[in-house]
């Protein structure tokens, strides 16, 4: 979902526009919301309180969804294989040997 945006002549290199920003904003707006209406409580008949209760919850959710993607667009990470990098450079900076793939069946 990354735009991207070519510069013309002159411009100092830098293509497309950071989307990661809108994930950000789109988690602040969500745990705001979620955060207003649990503190405004329950208004109404009581059979449709479940239906409020999960829609809050489905807010808190979605917001540290909306931050998870805002993290992993700022960091550089688009792929899976991206993220598979990172944890093999993680491994490796632990001292940890690099895992084969008979560990990897044994575990699952």
């Amino acid at each position: 979902m990354e735009t991207e945006v070519e510069e013309s002549g002159g411009g100092n290199g830098v293509k497309g526009i950071r989307t990661h920003w809108w994930w950000a904003l789109a988690s602040t707006a969500q745990l705001g919301w979620g955060i207003s209406s649990f503190r405004k409580g329950y208004a109404g008949h009581s059979r449709l309180m479940p239906a409020k209760a999960f829609g809050v919850a489905a807010l808190f959710v979605g917001s540290a969804a909306s931050a998870s993607m805002a993290f992993l667009r700022a960091s550089g990470i688009h792929k899976v294989e991206d993220l598979m990098e990172v944890g093999a450079n993680i491994r490796t900076g632990l001292g940890v040997r690099p895992r084969t793939s008979a560990q990897k069946t044994d575990d699952l």
